[in-house]
């Protein structure tokens, strides 16, 4: 099993990365292979080359950011039979609005199952100074394991 984690962060905190490494960290320590790029940095020629992929990216006004999504709107329909799922950033609000959706949405239209729900991440500060809220990265870990389970099957 190959995985392939992609992520677009946008803030100086870097936060929506810090949430795919804990991600990369326990697949790994579950013995599952896995590459995480940021979305500029990954090839899109190769992402047919991987069994599953997980997205993820900053609510940004209500949606996805656009990078993840001029991302996954460049991949093909080639992707029947691979896995995936969703994961995203946001503020704690009921006027944040939602990454995951969209990125889920695009992730079924090109062919990936999506092997479990996605994976909301709530952030809180001032624009230059985001971090995770207390209890995020536990439940990034615990989403991440059940992946690795799913993964395993």
């Amino acid at each position: 099993m190959k995985v392939l984690v992609v992520y677009d962060t946008v803030s100086p905190m870097k936060v929506t990365k810090s949430v795919a490494e804990t991600i990369v960290g326990v697949l790994k320590e579950k013995g599952i292979d896995v590459d995480s790029f940021f979305v500029n940095d990954v090839d899109k020629a190769t992402v047919k080359n991987y069994d599953s992929l997980i997205a993820g990216g900053p609510t940004m006004y209500f949606r996805a950011s656009r990078g993840i999504m001029t991302f996954l709107n460049s991949l093909q329909k080639e992707f029947s039979g691979k896995s995936a799922a969703a994961f995203d950033t946001q503020l704690q609000s009921r006027f944040s609005g939602n990454a995951t959706k969209g990125i889920e949405s695009k992730l079924k239209n090109l062919g990936f199952n999506i092997i479990a729900p996605p994976l909301v991440t709530y952030v809180e500060g001032k624009t230059n100074e985001m971090q995770l809220k207390a209890g995020e990265v536990e439940k990034i870990k615990n989403w991440a394991e059940e992946i690795a389970k799913m993964l395993s099957k």
